[in-house]
């Protein structure tokens, strides 16, 4: 978030703690606030939490999105166990403020 603030780009980071219950209401909250939504999370792209989350969006603030909601996740294979193949896998914080990036110039 700092990165992306010092070239002008405000971030605001829902950082939801569990999956169940799911503070549904708080996600929604701050896409009606930023009109747009960029998903971040360590699963798989495919099939991942994310995806679930993405939907509640559409289905319930899609009038005021002002980009497609985006999704940062984990490539669809297994994470490897040594760490420098790891972090080739899961999404990082240049990946994130990437897409960030690109739903912000929509």
């Amino acid at each position: 978030a700092d990165v992306l603030a010092s070239e002008g780009i405000d971030v605001e980071i829902v950082d939801i703690r569990t999956l169940v219950p799911f503070d549904e209401e708080t996600v929604l909250e701050s896409v009606r606030k930023t009109h747009r939504a960029v998903i971040a999370h360590e699963a798989v792209l495919t099939a991942g939490f994310g995806g679930e989350i993405a939907a509640r969006i559409a289905d319930k603030a899609f009038a005021y999105l002002d980009a497609p909601v985006k999704r940062v996740a984990a490539f669809d294979a297994p994470t490897p166990f040594a760490p420098t193949l790891e972090q080739a896998v899961l999404p990082n914080s240049e990946t994130i403020a990437d897409t960030i990036r690109q739903t912000c110039s929509f």
